[in-house]
């Protein structure tokens, strides 16, 4: 039997509001999951959030609430932004359910053998929830250049996971792909940061430091650190360590994650997998960060763009349009509000919506809606296949793109409304006429195939606007146009 498809997206903490980076994930995650399905193969997608550790609790005291409570309200700020961008997730994770607490708890027991204690004294980001090294510290003036704050001095005993016996197999794994880093230039950082093992990492902290977490078996005093119990949810979603159907979907196919969370992901984590005895992902997809007109999103700037905020002005489908075509799959991109609503006016209005109301209008006052035999899709779909493999989403756009653009000068350099002028003339006009409609039908068909996994709605639309061989026309236009960024070419004087 065929092993059934898993897909991943790294779990969020809820002490935020979600932001692009989020989104991204989801985005992503369901790109490739609707691609997957729509070849037939079954997929399990899990998403989730992360809801121990201090930055919670302090977040749930400063808003008079005990941890649980608070964490029970804010997960629904990232539930809300997945469902909201449609994706089709099948698994929901919180690191506070029993299921997982009890998992990780026998994960624990299981990697009790790479386990040591030892007192550490170093600097710690609060923000981050994990330790840095002096020379870190030193190279950022005592400052987490992600969180712009400065690093504490912590003295304490905890527990080590001793992550360094598993380098070489980990270096092995990423060399011989048997756990893909993609894109490569990111897999080639990774080994440099490795090049002199992998550091034994802090497993938990102690309870007086840190009281909301996972307790850790058989020591009242210790409580897990954060990481190794968010990390954990991968296969505690899946059911890992009681329920059997675990295994139909471990190893992952693809995790996504963003390229600040690289180093737990394919050091940590794959470590703590051979602990255990379990098989590597087959891919870590890293995705960059989105910039906001070339300057990182910062809650000190308050520069951070709301993803609810574009899908609530512009549609869902123009949302995911422009963060899977405009911003690079495996690198880092720029939003700003101008070359959203532009790419959202002339790609998806005029290119796109104009053309899919040209072709039905057309077929309705010429044929009576009725659209004649339609030829199969002639474009050789190769590269945009091998683009979605390759996970270079943007890239597969693209290429729809060209197919959109080149129908649009089809139509320009044929002009139906021309043939239709001469078939009260010429006898041989109206076949003529009903071919170039039907080949016109036939192309956006396949175009609107092409987008199902990127623009699921609008795909929906346009098929149902010619599946049946008569023209159904929908409500509306695709993407009515909107200038609240821009301004409207009709007001503008000449």
């Amino acid at each position: 039997m065929d092993k059934k498809l898993y897909i991943t997206t790294a779990i969020p903490y809820v002490n935020g509001t979600p932001h692009i980076g989020h989104a991204l994930d989801y985005l992503l995650a369901d790109i490739w999951a609707r691609y997957q399905i729509q070849n037939g193969n079954p997929v399990r997608f899990q998403v989730g959030t992360d809801e121990h550790g201090n930055k919670i609790a302090a977040k749930a005291a400063e808003a008079g609430l005990d941890p649980k409570s608070y964490t029970d309200k804010t997960y629904l700020n990232f539930e809300n932004l997945m469902n909201k961008i449609k994706a089709s997730y099948t698994d929901f994770v919180r690191t506070t359910d029993d299921h997982h607490v009890q998992a990780v708890q026998y994960i624990w027991q299981k990697l009790q053998p790479y386990f040591y204690k030892n007192s550490y004294e170093g600097w710690y980001c609060v923000g981050c929830e994990s330790f840095v090294t002096d020379k870190e510290a030193e190279t950022n003036n005592g400052i987490c250049p992600d969180h712009n704050q400065p690093y504490q001095r912590l003295s304490e005993e905890n527990y080590y996971f001793k992550a360094s016996a598993f380098t070489d197999q980990i270096k092995q794994a990423i060399d011989d792909g048997t756990m893909q880093i993609i894109p490569e230039f990111r897999k080639k950082e990774f080994l440099e940061l490795i090049k002199d093992g992998l550091q034994d990492v802090s497993v938990s902290r102690p309870k007086k430091n840190l009281s909301w977490g996972v307790p850790v078996p058989g020591d009242p005093d210790q409580v897990m650190y954060v990481w190794l119990d968010a990390l954990a949810n991968y296969i505690t979603v899946i059911g890992y360590p009681d329920k059997p159907d675990w295994q139909e979907y471990w190893p992952a196919d693809v995790q996504v994650i963003g390229k600040d969370i690289l180093r737990f992901h394919a050091g940590i984590w794959p470590a703590m997998l051979l602990g255990l005895g379990l098989e590597l992902p087959k891919k870590l997809l890293v995705h960059g960060f989105v910039n906001v007109g070339g300057v990182k999103q910062s809650k000190t700037l308050g520069n951070g763009v709301d993803p609810n905020m574009i899908i609530d002005q512009y549609g869902l489908d123009a949302f995911r349009y422009f963060f899977a075509r405009h911003i690079p799959t495996l690198d880092d991109g720029d939003f700003t509000w101008e070359k959203f609503e532009t790419a959202y006016n002339t790609e998806l209005g005029n290119d796109l919506g104009n053309l899919t109301q040209r072709i039905s209008s057309m077929v309705t006052r010429y044929q009576s809606g009725v659209i004649g035999e339609t030829p199969q899709g002639e474009h050789d779909m190769g590269t945009y296949h091998e683009s979605m493999e390759k996970l270079e989403f943007d890239r597969a756009i693209d290429e729809t793109w060209l197919m959109v653009r080149s129908l649009n000068q089809y139509i320009e350099n044929v002009k139906p409304w021309e043939i239709a002028k001469q078939i009260e003339k010429d006898e041989e006009a109206s076949a003529h006429l009903t071919e170039v409609l039907a080949y016109a039908v036939g192309a956006l068909i396949q175009i609107a195939d092409l987008l199902v996994p990127f623009l699921p709605d609008t795909a929906d639309r346009i098929n149902k606007t010619f599946e049946t061989g008569v023209v159904v026309p929908f409500e509306g236009v695709l993407f009515p146009k909107i200038y609240i960024h821009t301004a409207d070419p009709r007001t503008v004087k000449a």
